[in-house]
């Protein structure tokens, strides 16, 4: 007899502005007609679900559900490793997205309505794919590290995802976005930074608007900032946006959050396993949305590290 498959959620009831709590009564009753029993784990706080998650691998839980936004999403992930490796690697991450960004979800091609995730969450297949490493100077000076699925990036990037997190719920991800970046321009001013990319002589330096560094291939609540980006290649994409002025930001928004962002003649485009940046003045830093301190900055790609459960026509994989 096969054994039943252990399948825990993690939710987080305050994404979506509220909404998740609001709402999960229904999706408990929809996951456990589709799944069978599942177990329930709420957050509280900032970095509980990494310490649930990883206790409900330690418990032989198969599968674990990020219920919740970007953030929480990262959480979970960052519960599956420990010292760069898989915890349990059978183990596999699922994403019922029902916050405001849903970034990954986009490179994944998980619906963000809660009845398609969950089908896909029954009948989709696991996927093997890398994990980013970053290391940077956390609020208090000291490194802190952080695993990411999907992006991470400097410069206004890191401004705006302050900004972002106090940005009005109702104006849903792209929006919240868009209003943050507009209102970190105001205070903006470029940055000087230096990059190296695989350890090659001669680093990059350029006064940059932003810089992202790409599993996935968006951010923002839909910015295109990695179009070529493929979650299982072994390798990172990295994208330099030079200074940008409050005009040529407010011209060109629109190729700047599309999948042709690479023609824009301030755009630069990179591939690498390991980056290394560093700016002479304090510049944010962002992982997965959430700003985590700034610059130096060390950020590795771990291949095929984390198994997650994605549709069976997904095709962000290697080519």
């Amino acid at each position: 007899m096969v054994p039943e498959k252990k399948i825990a959620a993690v939710v987080n009831p305050r994404s979506a502005g509220g909404r998740t709590a609001r709402r999960w009564p229904e999706i408990r009753a929809a996951l456990k007609k589709r799944l069978g029993p599942v177990t329930e784990r709420f957050t509280e706080s900032s970095g509980a679900a990494t310490a649930m998650a990883r206790e409900l691998l330690e418990q032989g839980f198969d599968l674990i559900i990020a219920v919740g936004g970007d953030g929480t999403v990262n959480e979970v992930a960052n519960g599956f490793i420990r010292d760069d490796r898989a915890i349990r690697p059978e183990a596999c991450l699922g994403l019922l997205p029902l916050g405001t960004g849903g970034d990954f979800q986009r490179t994944l091609g998980i619906s963000p309505r809660a009845e398609e995730a969950i089908e896909i969450l029954a009948t989709g297949q696991p996927l093997r794919i890398d994990l980013g490493k970053a290391t940077l100077q956390g609020p208090d000076h000291a490194p802190l590290s952080r695993y990411f699925v999907n992006l991470a990036s400097f410069g206004m990037g890191g401004e705006v995802a302050l900004r972002a997190h106090s940005a009005p719920r109702y104006l849903g991800g792209t929006f919240a976005f868009l209003w943050a970046t507009f209102r970190a321009f105001l205070s903006y001013r470029g940055r000087r930074v230096r990059i190296e990319l695989d350890g090659e002589p001669g680093r990059l330096s350029a006064v940059v608007t932003n810089v992202a560094i790409g599993n996935g291939r968006y951010h923002g609540g839909g910015m295109h900032p990695c179009p070529t980006a493929v979650l299982n290649d072994g390798v990172l994409e990295v994208t330099l946006i030079e200074y940008l002025s409050l005009f040529e930001l407010a011209r060109d928004i629109r190729i700047l959050y599309s999948e042709n962002i690479y023609r824009h003649p301030k755009v630069h485009h990179y591939r690498a396993r390991k980056i290394l940046a560093e700016a002479d003045s304090p510049t944010q830093v962002e992982v997965d949305g959430e700003p985590l301190g700034t610059l130096p900055l060390e950020v590795e790609v771990l291949p095929e590290r984390l198994s997650v459960i994605a549709p069976r026509s997904s095709r962000p994989l290697a080519r």
